[in-house]
């Protein structure tokens, strides 16, 4: 089935137009499909008439080739180690910004002017109880339930508590959504820690920024006052900032499928949740820490460098290169910032995993081996240090991810119900089981 690119030109006038074409040819059919040119990125072939006109479907497991929907959110380019929000680079809102700035950006597509900052940042802090007939709900759980079990269960049971929002044709009603997921989440996510760790719940306060609120929900207790240290709220805020969306990755393309059906907005960010679970998705900095754990002590190093570069050898170094970036993770660079102020605040003396982190990124940006092959720290590697050293277990590391990335899952859907082009997804696929055969009475088998 060879591909080749066409143009096709047309005079009208003094106007010239051109629009580009691929021409398919197989079984001695010529099929003319149309090529879309994206603002930023490389062009897309439309296949969306291939079946009706050549009666044939494409094959392309993962969908690593294949564009579901057009969007304005984020762009990536890996290769070039890019990542815009609506334009703007990470690095610029990550240390300029702050995150629910970047979220008003995603959401509306805009910088928000000080005003409208103002009152959606109001609107956020005033929603961040949730339904306290919701506790009721936790204690449902064991005691040594997984924080993101309990996630899954609660940002989905939400649709049993807030009725008022879940009708996704009413634009009124996706918008209160957007806001309470956005707002409650950081609750939902401390709620959980508290609970798995049996200590009583702590409820909001509205004199706190976004950050600092959740800090202080996760670590302080009734007994006694905790001030949030402005280094690490601030290190939070860009924890959250840098995984606000990552385009059509495996959980945002989860909440656009679960939304296509038309399932309420709850059950698509639970949804997202559970897809973001996966050891191979949201699980990356927790298995760096695990990776650090596993080395144990600077003097062991040595050793594990020799077997990462053993191609014979099955271990990997976490935390270092990334599927998408082949050069240098553009976020990481802001959160090296962050992770070296909150090493410096706490100290790496008497923490053995920080002493090892130190050590294997200086490794990584000096050795000839990681420098050739890019295997530069990545955000994972660097966001895994700043919580073990806030003193989050590892079970916490993705419940944040969830909460950072529920902006990104909600930018998406909202974006998702403005497509006209909107339908329920419905992959096809390539069939390789029994042809045509008559069933068979049970006493003949």
């Amino acid at each position: 089935m060879p591909v080749r690119s066409a143009h096709e030109a047309s005079d009208e006038g003094n106007t010239m137009t051109e629009q580009k074409t691929a021409t398919l040819s197989f079984d001695g059919k010529t099929i003319e499909l149309p090529i879309l040119s994206p603002s930023v990125g490389p062009d897309v072939i439309d296949i969306r008439k291939l079946y009706a006109q050549g009666h044939v479907f494409t094959y392309d497991p993962g969908f690593t080739s294949t564009a579901s929907c057009d969007s304005t959110i984020t762009y990536i380019d890996g290769d070039e180690g890019v990542l815009l929000h609506r334009g703007y680079p990470i690095d610029q809102l990550a240390s300029q910004s702050h995150y629910l700035e970047v979220c008003y950006l995603l959401m509306y597509g805009e910088l928000p002017t000080a005003a409208q900052l103002e009152a959606f940042e109001t609107t956020i802090t005033r929603h961040t109880m949730i339904h306290e007939q919701m506790h009721n709900f936790f204690r449902g759980f064991r005691r040594d339930a997984h924080p993101m079990a309990t996630m899954v269960g609660v940002v989905g049971a939400m649709s049993a508590f807030y009725h008022d929002s879940t009708d996704v044709n009413d634009q009124k009603q996706r918008e209160i959504a957007a806001h309470r997921l956005i707002a409650k989440m950081p609750t939902i996510a401390a709620m959980a820690y508290k609970y798995s760790i049996g200590q009583p719940f702590v409820y909001p306060r509205n004199d706190l920024d976004y950050a600092a609120n959740f800090l202080h929900m996760c670590f302080s207790v009734p007994a006694e006052k905790y001030n949030v240290d402005p280094i690490l709220a601030r290190a939070m805020d860009r924890i959250f900032t840098l995984h606000a969306d990552h385009e059509q990755n495996a959980s945002t393309s989860t909440v656009r499928l679960a939304s296509s059906s038309g399932a309420n907005p709850f059950a698509c960010i639970a949804a997202g949740i559970a897809c973001l679970w996966g050891p191979a998705h949201g699980g990356a900095n927790q298995a760096c820490l695990e990776m650090l754990k596993e080395i144990g002590t600077v003097d062991r190093i040595p050793e594990f460098i020799a077997r990462a570069k053993d191609k014979n050898d099955p271990f990997r170094l976490m935390g270092f290169g990334h599927r998408v970036y082949k050069n240098m993770d553009p976020r990481a660079t802001v959160m090296k910032e962050s992770a070296d102020e909150v090493l410096e605040l706490l100290g790496v003396e008497n923490n053995p995993l920080l002493q090892v982190a130190k050590e294997l990124e200086h490794i990584a940006l000096n050795d000839p081996y990681f420098i050739e092959k890019k295997l530069f720290p990545n955000v994972d590697f660097y966001s895994g240090i700043i919580l073990e050293a806030m003193g989050f277990p590892t079970s916490m590391f993705t419940p944040i991810f969830a909460l950072s990335r529920t902006v990104g899952w909600i930018s998406q859907w909202k974006e998702q119900f403005a497509d006209p082009q909107m339908k329920i997804g419905r992959p096809r696929q390539l069939y390789l089981g029994s042809t045509y055969r008559d069933y068979v009475d049970v006493e003949n088998r």
